[in-house]
């Protein structure tokens, strides 16, 4: 008799919410895939926001695009760096754990890492980086 099969009438809820709630594991290239693909989109933002020219205001057929291209690159490009920074962080966890005297200690790593993770994605997107 299988795990689902009904019993006495009815089928085994129990064992049908067991098999449903079983953990996964996530592909093992997964956060490789995300940082790669965060990283590219924050590039393409940064793009954009480089291509963009204040000239261009002086033309008002120019002003919608002028009003959503730069301010979906911002918020886009914004988003896909934080998501860099958060990624990049939790990468370390274990090791600050580790390192942690108490929970004070491990939230002032935690923010100091954040921190140097937010530097290095600024400073791959500054020009010449």
């Amino acid at each position: 008799m299988s795990e689902a099969a009904p019993r006495a009438g009815g089928p085994d809820f129990e064992a049908l919410l067991r098999r449903a709630l079983a953990p996964v594991e996530p592909p093992a290239d997964l956060a490789e895939r995300l940082e790669g693909r965060l990283t590219e989109i924050t590039e393409l933002a940064a793009e954009e926001l480089e291509a963009w020219e204040l000239g261009a205001m002086r033309d008002p057929r120019n002003w919608p695009r002028a009003a959503i291209g730069p301010a979906a690159a911002l918020v886009v490009g914004t988003g896909a760096a934080a998501g860099l920074v958060v990624l990049r962080t939790q990468r370390k966890r274990h090791r600050r754990r580790a390192q942690s005297r108490n929970p004070r200690d491990l939230a002032a790593r935690t923010m100091r890492d954040a921190m140097r993770e937010a530097r290095k994605v600024l400073d791959d997107l500054a020009p010449g980086g």
